[in-house]
């Protein structure tokens, strides 16, 4: 198993309901998703199958799993994640140019090169991203950072001043405009 995310393209790839297996590994220290990192102490394995569609194209499905370390969006403290993506693209034999599929983008697809390979590494990296949560966080109950010093609130409480939260509180109910309003009797 190499840490290499081309494939060399058996000739039953090339007849009609053709497939084979892949696997190998992905060698990536970090990944931007958005605006969190994901970073990877080790080469991440990654399993897929290869089958010819028979209308010019090959489906890539396949599973790639990893331990990767983010920090929590509400405290920014480091904590690692457990991603099982699932791996899914499409390779052209040839160029399509322009006519490509309904609905398809240029960036979900591979071509085929002159030595009958492909790389799928963007097929693996989008199989780590979709797996990530929208708002990764190392406990559903983090209580954050303190908006005025900073000090992470899991530590325990910080010595600020309490701000008054009415304004917050009246903010929140769609009311609050009339408050002060004088209706006439």
């Amino acid at each position: 198993m190499g840490a290499s995310t081309y494939i060399a393209l058996t000739d039953e790839l090339f007849e009609v309901s053709g497939g084979s297996a892949f696997s190998g590994e992905l060698d990536l220290a970090e990944l931007k998703a958005g605006p969190d990192t994901l970073r990877f102490a080790d080469p991440i394995p990654w399993n897929v199958f290869i089958a010819n569609t028979g209308e010019g194209s090959l489906l890539v499905t396949g599973s790639i799993n990893a331990v990767a370390t983010t920090d929590c969006a509400r405290c920014l403290e480091p904590f690692e994640l457990d991603l099982e993506g699932e791996v899914e693209g499409f390779v052209f034999l040839t160029d399509p140019g322009d006519d490509l599929p309904e609905g398809m983008e240029e960036d979900e697809f591979e071509v085929v090169d002159e030595h009958k390979g492909v790389d799928i590494r963007a097929f693996l990296e989008a199989a780590l991203v979709l797996d990530m949560p929208l708002v990764p966080l190392h406990d559903e109950d983090c209580l954050g950072l303190c908006p005025q010093c900073g000090k992470n609130l899991n530590e325990g409480p910080c010595d600020c001043e309490k701000e008054d939260d009415s304004d917050f509180e009246n903010a929140k109910n769609p009311f609050a405009a009339l408050k002060d309003y004088k209706f006439d009797n």
